[in-house]
């Protein structure tokens, strides 16, 4: 990979995540960049990760193998027009887009299906910008890839070939698939947890007690919404046929709740809560298939200062190397205060040992 060129049109959180990726990996690879801000894309060159910064799109774009459009899901439609002149045979245009019908209808509108891979790599902040991104951003994050009509499996193959580059695991879907089941999973969501946001501050009193009061659970549960409204309004609006549908059906299950609860129909309630614990338990909190399994667990401890020092000591002076470590601000649940990850199982136990001794009270996740 490292005799291809690469361009971004736009070069933000994930633009920038995935050019970073790159040159880690493949250094010798030419990376062309364009977009409005130049600050940014000058800040991008002096940290070796643009080679050529673009004034626009133009005859440049000919020298490209790929070109990743990585604006807003509105305007990556649009920018399609303006690089169709310059495309090299073999050259392939993919995105990184939450949603694809749009894009792969404005493809087909064009005659650009023998160019065009749609991509989605499912990951993200709540800051944007390329002074957040990072070369490890799309680690272990999908990588959802959306052939046309008119793709050639080598093709897919080569932007499958990127995703596992840059750490991603790539899955390989058909695009209405795959606004149906992020309009479930991602969009959905959005809305409810702005929803309830809107609901509580319309509801509460002058002294502000519920926001006052409002802790862990809330908090994480609408933590979703302090992302950007500009971009997730475009997202709702290229996906709202989906976004209705599950809308619907969401709307018709609170109003089926709200009819049993009157009812005081405990046993319904009971159900409600037992058949959701049940199905969210199912979900892997550890890595599965391509992702390494995750060695963590949780320790409890006083929230003193020096204390995270004096535990990455007594691990330090055993050899033992700590993958991760962060602080649990949400603990309703009976988490400890931090939860530790190491490489492997062996290095786990071995942690696990050593902090007993100095009678650390630990908590397998």
């Amino acid at each position: 990979m490292n005799d291809e060129v690469i361009a971004f049109i736009g070069l933000g959180l994930i633009g920038g995540s995935i050019a970073r990726r790159i040159k880690r990996e493949a250094p010798d690879t030419k990376i062309m960049a364009y977009m409005r801000t130049r600050s940014r894309l000058d800040k991008a060159r002096e940290d070796g990760i643009v080679d050529v910064i673009l004034d626009g799109i133009g005859k440049e774009l000919s020298e490209c193998d790929f070109i990743f459009l990585c604006t807003p899901v509105e305007y990556n439609a649009e920018y399609l027009s303006k690089i169709q002149p310059f495309l090299k045979p073999g050259a392939i245009v993919t995105d990184v887009g939450s949603t694809k019908t749009d894009i792969h209808e404005a493809v087909i509108r064009l005659g650009m299906e023998s160019w065009f891979v749609g991509g989605h790599p499912m990951a993200g902040s709540e800051k944007t910008g390329y002074e957040n991104s990072t070369d490890h951003l799309l680690e272990n994050a999908y990588y959802i890839i959306t052939p046309t009509a008119q793709t050639t499996k080598e093709q897919t193959n080569r932007l499958v070939h990127i995703a596992e580059i840059i750490g991603s695991i790539p899955i390989v879907l058909d695009y209405h698939e795959h606004d149906f089941v992020t309009a479930a999973i991602s969009h959905l969501p959005h809305i409810v947890a702005s929803s309830l946001v809107n609901l509580v501050k319309d509801s509460d009193n002058q002294q502000g007690l519920m926001k006052r009061l409002a802790a862990g659970g809330f908090k994480d549960i609408t933590r979703i919404a302090s992302s950007s409204p500009e971009m997730w309004e475009q997202i709702c609006m290229t996906n709202h046929k989906n976004l209705s549908l599950i809308l619907e059906r969401y709307i018709a299950s609170l109003n089926l709740i709200l009819g049993e609860l009157n009812k005081k129909n405990g046993s319904y309630i009971n159900q409600l809560f037992e058949t959701s614990r049940d199905y969210r338990n199912s979900f892997s909190e550890k890595a599965t298939g391509p992702i390494a399994p995750e060695y963590s667990f949780t320790v409890d401890m006083a929230d003193e200062v020096g204390a995270i020092s004096t535990l990455s000591v007594i691990l330090a002076a055993k050899g033992i190397s700590i993958r991760n470590i962060g602080i649990n601000h949400n603990r309703e649940h009976g988490e400890g205060t931090l939860r530790i990850a190491f490489y492997d199982k062996e290095t786990m136990d071995q942690a696990w040992k050593q902090l007993e001794r100095y009678h650390y009270e630990l908590i397998s996740n």
